[in-house]
Formats: structure tokens, sequence, C-alpha cells
């Protein structure tokens, strides 16, 4: 039997995109410039939607970019949509939906530490508490234990966004 659960629905997705704006933003109040970092697809889009809290609170400069990984093959290619130089001694937040093993931001905290940074934080909507890989999560909205058979997804649509584990 396939069965889902609704975790999260759009007036909570909301309440949590504010939190964590407010939390990077207390924790970048002495910058000038902040820079999220979102991975293809959902870190992307959640990463567009704290730039636009951002953007309400804070008086510093919000830029926003993605990153493309091959979640199978990480090592493979990682493209991102800015010249790494541009990220030089900037405040970063790497940005995903779901943290499931942490190999996807590994991966990319890899790559992103080419350049010397002013400040490194990752964030994600939900934290399955699966870790293998060492990565730290600065900034969640939910923390989940869930079995690793379960399969945790975020939708993001126009007004209706949610979560659900099926």
């Amino acid at each position: 039997m396939n069965s889902k659960y609704k975790i999260l629905e759009q007036d909570r997705i909301d309440k949590i995109i504010k939190r964590i704006s407010f939390q990077i933003h207390e924790k970048n109040i002495n910058n000038s410039k902040i820079v999220l970092i979102g991975v293809l697809k959902n870190g992307f889009t959640l990463s567009n939607l704290i730039e636009k809290e951002l953007k309400k609170i804070s008086k510093s400069e919000i830029q926003c970019f993605s990153i493309k990984i091959n979640k199978k093959k990480p090592l493979n290619s990682i493209e991102l949509n800015c010249d790494l130089t541009e990220l030089k001694n900037k405040s970063i937040v790497l940005i995903d939906d779901v943290l499931n093993s942490g190999k996807t931001l590994i991966y990319c905290v890899k790559y992103l530490l080419d350049v010397p940074l002013s400040n490194f934080n990752t964030a994600v909507l939900i934290d399955r508490n699966h870790k293998i890989f060492p990565i730290k999560i600065d900034f969640k909205g939910l923390s989940l234990s869930t079995t690793i058979k379960e399969n945790v997804t975020v939708v993001f649509e126009k007004n209706n966004s949610y979560a659900f584990i099926d």
C-alpha cells in the first residue's frame, strides 16, 4: 500500500521561511552582502523564497545563485550559475529542501570551499536525521525522524506548497 502523509502545508512553510530568513539575517547582521546558493531544483526555489523575505528585513545586498549537482554521481560535475571568484570573501548560505544523507550538501560544500569565504552556513526546510556524511545544518525548518525507506518530497506551487512522506 502506497500512502502519502502530508507533513507541511503552505502556512507552515511560510512561517519556516520567515524564521530561517530572520536567523540568516541575525547571523549576517554585520555583512553588507549575503549570497544564497540553492541546490537545483527545490533548493533554488527555497533560496528564492528566502531571498524575498531577507530583502524585507535586511539592509544587506542579497544575491541568489543556483548550484546543479548530479545527485547519483556528485563528483562528475557541479555547475554554479556564477563564477566562483564572485564568492570570494562573501558570506554564503547553501540551501536545499530536504537533507537525507548529507551527500549532496557535502559535495556542494567541497566545491564552494575552493575560494576563501568570510562565512559559510547551510539551511534546509526538512532535516531527516539520516546523515551519513558529516554535514552540519545551521538553519532548519523541521527535524524529522523517518525510516530509511520513507521518501520525503517537497512540492513548491504558487500559494499551495506542501511536503509529504510516502
